[in-house]
């Protein structure tokens, strides 16, 4: 960004709670069902109908607000946000306002020293989190637009960030947080493909030492992490240099094109007083007890930061393989698991940040879909620890076949052949073998090419299938050279 200006960005995050039930009826909240499968006369907003309020997504709201220090108001109440769209059915909205349920609070993540006067961790407050319910969803064709009202209805809680992100960098960071700090909390799936975890994102740029805040955009339905970045990053060199030009933005609302790496605006920022907000007649005021606060504040899972020191004490890990085993909770328990069934944690860290991250990246899924149990990694491991293979042959034909699906290491050691050759005169016999072949190489090395001593070694590893020990390879070639 140019040097003579500020950025300002809020996110405001819409997360789909992991209930069972959607937010004001008993209709499913899954997600995949054939189209308009999962309604009532309730969530389409049928005459005479009432809702219910969801006491589980009420239980949800007030776990993240206890895990971002938020105040949780005793009394709050639901309204009604009027406005008129194909997905919504009742031609309103129930949300929670003027007084959410969650009120301030705040999140830690990585600041940008790019924009930041220091490094490290900085604290973003975080405006409020309501408890609201979603729309439909709405696809649009060439000569038509189709209505599925499966959604509508399923529990949202909207986290609204105050404006003090200052670069999209630290917007891309602040959504990986919180990202993860619901899914440990198990109270959203996270899933942004599927539109459980989106973001609106409103930016706008300043001249350096003004006060005031510039002319505000809304960038609308931002579903992945590279998207917001990249959205913003967009937003705010168009706005840098209208400002240059001595011109302003308009406030508006605009939505990102994918394809063409652009926003594109779609109406005019509507103002509060556009919705005709009112109290909602048919719910009472939510109110929650002390008693009800400390029950779920016991009941609450390992945050990650404590999740992240915790990794670090007990295992020795680095702060950097304490963060990337904590991002998710599934491949933190498996971690775990893999650790005390091996009793090598740091083994069991290189293989989850290696072949294990790797294998996931080419495959698509998770931890759970990948196919490799915790008891046949951890005994994987235990295989090399005590020499029954080497870790070329672990990595480069065991892990494989598990990936394949052809039984546990033992199983796969013995069909194929690949315990590891550590008799010494067996050994020795191949390194004999290969220096006799190679007496160029030798005579080189010995006049101090140590080059090619890494030859020898490989030579002597592919002569032995790979499943020759390289300890002892790397001892008789000492005592032979």
């Amino acid at each position: 960004m140019h040097s003579d200006y500020e950025t300002i960005i809020g996110l405001e995050v819409h997360a789909q709670l992991s209930t069972r039930s959607k937010m004001f009826c008993a209709c499913a909240n899954k997600y995949g069902a054939e189209p308009n499968t999962l309604i009532c006369p309730i969530c389409l907003g049928m005459p005479g109908t009432l809702p219910t309020l969801n006491a589980r997504a009420v239980d949800m709201a007030i776990a993240f607000g206890l895990a971002v220090n938020a105040v949780i108001q005793k009394k709050s109440r639901f309204y009604r946000k009027q406005y008129f769209y194909p997905d919504l059915p009742k031609g309103y909205q129930i949300t929670q306002g003027p007084v959410a349920v969650v009120e301030g609070g705040s999140l830690e993540i990585l600041g940008d020293p790019a924009v930041r006067s220091s490094e490290g961790n900085i604290q973003i407050g975080i405006e409020r989190a309501h408890l609201e319910e979603d729309s439909g969803k709405s696809t649009h064709e060439a000569k038509r637009s189709l209505v599925d009202l499966n959604r509508a209805g399923v529990p949202l809680l909207e986290i609204v960030g105050r404006p003090e992100l200052r670069s999209p960098t630290e917007a891309y960071n602040y959504l990986k947080a919180l990202h993860r700090l619901l899914t440990a909390l198990d109270i959203c799936d996270g899933n942004m493909e599927e539109g459980s975890f989106r973001c609106d994102a409103n930016v706008s740029v300043r001249p350096k030492g003004q006060e005031a805040f510039g002319v505000r955009v809304e960038i609308k339905n931002l579903n992945s992490f590279r998207y917001v970045r990249q959205a913003l990053e967009y937003e705010v060199k168009r706005h840098t240099e209208l400002l240059k030009a001595g011109s302003t933005p308009i406030q508006e609302t605009r939505g990102w094109d994918t394809d063409k790496g652009e926003s594109r605006i779609q109406r005019e920022k509507a103002e509060a007083m556009d919705y005709r907000y009112f109290p909602e007649p048919d719910l009472p005021p939510l109110e929650i007890s002390q008693t009800e606060l400390e029950t779920i504040r016991l009941s609450m899972p390992e945050l990650p930061s404590a999740h992240k020191k915790r990794f670090t004490d007990s295992y020795g890990l680095t702060d950097y393989e304490a963060e990337m085993l904590t991002q998710d909770r599934a491949f933190a328990d498996y971690f775990e698991s893999v650790a005390k069934l091996c009793n090598n944690p740091k083994q069991t860290c290189n293989w989850m940040l290696g072949e294990l991250s790797r294998a996931i990246n080419e495959r698509g899924g998770n931890i759970k879909t990948l196919g490799v149990s915790a008891e046949y990694l951890a005994e994987l491991i235990s295989h090399v620890d005590n020499k029954t293979v080497n870790l070329n042959t672990a990595k480069e034909a065991i892990f494989p076949a598990l990936l394949a699906g052809e039984g546990g290491p033992r199983e796969v050691i013995e069909k194929r052949g690949l315990a590891q050759i550590s008799d010494t005169g067996a050994v020795e016999a191949i390194v004999d073998s290969v220096l006799t072949a190679h007496p160029t190489q030798v005579s080189e090395l010995r006049a101090g090419n140590t080059k090619l001593r890494g030859f020898l070694v490989g030579q002597v590893m592919k002569a032995g299938k790979g499943k020759v020990n390289p300890q002892i390879v790397n001892e008789i070639l000492d005592r032979k050279l």
